[in-house]
C-alpha cells in the first residue's frame, strides 16, 4: 500500500500541486491556522475533491473547531479519525487528534492508552518523544506516546507538529513519518512524504 502523508498545511493546501499517486492520502492535522469553521470547511472541500481512493485525516492543535464533533457528514471514502480507526484493504489505521482541551487534562493519556494493539498505521499529530521532534534544542514529542508505541507492532507511525523535522526514517522495522510540510517560519512548503507499507 502506498500512502501519501502530509501534515501542518495551515491553510496552504491550495498551493499543493501535482501530488503523486497513492492508494491512501493521510493528513495528520493542523490544516487550519486559527481554527475557524470556515478554515475547516475550505480544507475539507479541497481534501474531499482530491483524486485518491481513500482519504484519512485527524485534527491538530490548530483545528479546535472540530473538538467534540463525532460526525461531520463526509463522502464515504473520506475518514475523520478521532480516537477511532478504519480498516482499508486489510490495513488497520487508528487516529488520535491533538486537541488542547485533551492535552491540558488526563484525557490525552487515556486516548493513548486506548490505541488498539492490532493497529498497523498509527496517526497522531504529536510525534513520540525523540523521534523527528527536535527543534530549538528541545525534544517536543510525547513520552507517553513513545511508551505506548513501544508496545505495539506498527508498520508505520504518521505525525507532524514539529515543522523543523519534516522527513521519514525507519526504526525497529517501523516507518516513521513527520509530514509537517510547511517550514518553521511558514514561508515554504516541502513535498509530502510518500511511503510504502506491506499490506496485511
Amino acid at each position: 500500500m502506498k500512502i501519501l502523508h502530509l501534515s501542518d498545511t495551515h491553510n496552504c493546501h491550495h498551493r499543493l500541486r501535482d501530488l503523486p499517486e497513492a492508494d491512501v492520502v493521510v493528513h495528520s492535522g493542523d490544516f487550519c491556522m486559527v481554527g475557524t469553521e470556515q478554515e475547516a470547511i475550505d480544507f475539507l472541500n479541497w481534501f474531499c475533491d482530491l483524486p485518491y481512493k481513500h482519504k484519512i485525516f485527524i485534527c491538530g492543535n490548530h483545528d479546535d473547531c472540530l473538538y467534540g464533533a463525532n460526525s461531520i457528514g463526509l463522502d464515504g471514502n473520506v475518514h475523520y479519525l478521532c480516537n477511532s480507526g478504519i480498516e482499508i484493504d486489510g490495513v488497520r489505521f487508528y487516529g488520535i487528534p491533538m486537541f488542547m482541551g485533551d492535552c491540558i487534562t488526563d484525557r490525552q493519556s487515556s486516548n493513548y492508552d486506548k490505541i488498539p494493539s492490532n493497529t498497523d498505521v498509527l496517526i497522531t499529530h504529536s510525534p513520540a518523544y525523540g523521534i523527528l521532534d527536535f527543534d530549538d534544542g528541545i525534544n517536543y514529542g510525547s513520552e507517553e506516546l513513545l511508551a505506548k508505541v513501544s508496545t505495539l507492532n506498527l508498520k508505520a507511525h504518521l505525525f507532524g507538529h514539529i515543522h523543523a523535522q519534516h522527513g521519514v526514517k525507519e526504526q525497529s522495522g517501523i516507518t516513521l513519518s513527520n509530514g509537517a510540510i510547511i517550514n518553521a517560519d511558514y514561508s515554504n512548503l516541502s513535498d509530502p512524504n510518500l511511503i510504502n507499507i506491506k499490506d496485511a
